[in-house]
């Protein structure tokens, strides 16, 4: 009777302190009555401790506030509540990232990747923003069905999930953002105050943080739906999830298999190099098509989701095109719908046809793309392009995750747009059932990566 009695009570106890191990995990990063293991850094802006909670005050004429962790972190899990006062400023939660005392002309600068917290009408809350470096690396446009997840003037629950390359983002429970990036292997956690400017409106305005947990010990990663967008800027990859979603690569980041000249059948023996995972159209002048010529995919797709990754040097043009088919016959670059890739501050090209749609990521001499504050990086550096086809013809172009157009292909208003452009001679333009991608050789130098596909 002991003995039975004993087994079962060590059986308990056993389970009790695997219970309480598995919840003890979280460690409390606040005690809720101090910022005891926390500093204020850069701004001006105030934080306190009130009824248990992290507040930070919004102060004119400082920038951007920083309460930051005098520890750094590598993998670990970190949820937290935030309410925000008011809907015409943000905050957000920095993840690995880092101070620099002597940046910003000496007031200090944090930098790094940052959930959003944003109430504007914009709904970017659970985006990941690459704070003082990158910008925008997840905006919510990639997302829009979690734009509904945060609630105005309330605490909203937060969880951040940083595990190897990885970074997700959940708001209230509902899945946002997923980048996966190799920059910061670990790094400090920061609590924003947004600066205000001298909006004397938003004086006084609080932001308040409570419930700040972090696990950092037997990390097990949250599944996120497959249907959700992927960033991932490590070049020439595919991670887990993407493939599990059915992408695949077009460049290798090695090899032109599954790449042809548009006019030989071929890879071009010059004009075009693959070199430290690049495929780049080599300078010659300007011309379209003159040299290496355009460069096509074997394969013949419908609707499908395009990602690529380019960049221009100063004054370059070149284009991403798709549904060609190479039936028509063309003294300069093949026919075909193009993402248009160019330097719109110094290539003519930017000032012609109408209304600015030959522009960077317009579909060229069609629409124009809507480029807003923070959409594009500058020359010599990587901007992100994203083309997804629908099934019901329905397309939209991205620039560094941010849809900037939409139409829909083969409509009446398309076709009435077809007939007041270049293309108003080409039959049925445009209304191909499948067709090739497309990289433009235009004479200048522009480099693309991480070409990667899914068939819809």
């Amino acid at each position: 009777m002991f003995t039975k009695f004993k087994k079962y009570s060590l059986l308990s106890l056993s389970l009790t302190f695997l219970v309480s191990s598995a919840y003890a995990q979280k460690i409390p990063l606040f005690d809720g009555k101090t910022l005891n293991g926390w500093k204020a850094v850069a701004g001006k802006a105030s934080y306190s401790v009130e009824n248990g909670s992290i507040v930070g005050t919004m102060k004119s004429g400082t920038p951007n506030s920083f309460l930051i962790t005098e520890k750094e972190y590598g993998n670990f899990i970190l949820e937290l509540d935030v309410k925000l006062e008011g809907s015409t400023t943000n905050s957000g939660v920095q993840t690995r990232s880092h101070y620099d005392p002597s940046g910003n002309k000496g007031n200090g600068l944090v930098f790094g990747r940052q959930m959003e917290i944003d109430p504007t009408p914009r709904a970017w809350t659970g985006g990941i923003y690459d704070e003082a470096r990158r910008l925008w690396l997840y905006p919510v446009e990639l997302n829009t069905a979690a734009k509904s997840a945060y609630k105005t003037e309330e605490f909203n629950h937060y969880k951040i999930e940083c595990i190897g390359n990885e970074t997700k983002t959940w708001v209230n429970g509902v899945p946002v953002a997923y980048v996966v990036d190799t920059l910061d292997k670990a790094g400090i956690i920061g609590l924003q105050v947004h600066g205000i400017g001298n909006n004397h409106d938003l004086e006084g305005k609080k932001v308040y943080f409570k419930n700040i947990t972090i696990q950092t010990e037997n990390l097990k990663p949250q599944a996120f739906p497959k249907s959700n967008y992927v960033v991932n800027l490590t070049a020439n990859a595919l991670s887990a999830q993407e493939k599990s979603n059915g992408y695949k690569l077009l460049f290798d980041g090695k090899t032109d298999a599954g790449w042809i000249g548009a006019k030989t059948g071929a890879f071009p023996k010059k004009g075009w190099e693959i070199v430290n995972g690049l495929v780049s159209v080599l300078p010659s002048g300007g011309a379209e098509s003159t040299n290496g010529g355009d460069i096509v995919t074997q394969e013949q797709f419908s609707a499908f989701d395009l990602s690529f990754e380019f960049k221009l040097s100063e004054g370059a043009n070149s284009g991403v095109k798709y549904f060609v088919t190479l039936a028509e016959q063309t003294s300069g670059s093949a026919i075909g719908l193009e993402y248009q890739v160019l330097d719109d501050a110094k290539h003519p090209d930017a000032k012609l046809g109408k209304d600015g749609n030959r522009t960077l990521a317009s579909l060229y001499d069609l629409i124009t793309a809507k480029k807003i504050l923070n959409c594009t990086r500058p020359i010599g550096t990587w901007n992100r392009g994203r083309v997804v086809v629908h099934p019901d013809n329905k397309v939209e172009h991205y620039l560094n995750g941010i849809k900037v157009l939409e139409y829909i292909r083969g409509n009446d208003d398309f076709k009435k747009l077809v007939a007041g452009s270049k293309y108003k001679d080409w039959k049925n333009f445009g209304e191909a059932p499948k067709g090739r991608i497309l990289l433009q050789d235009h004479g200048d130098k522009v480099s693309f990566r991480s070409i990667k596909i899914k068939t819809l």
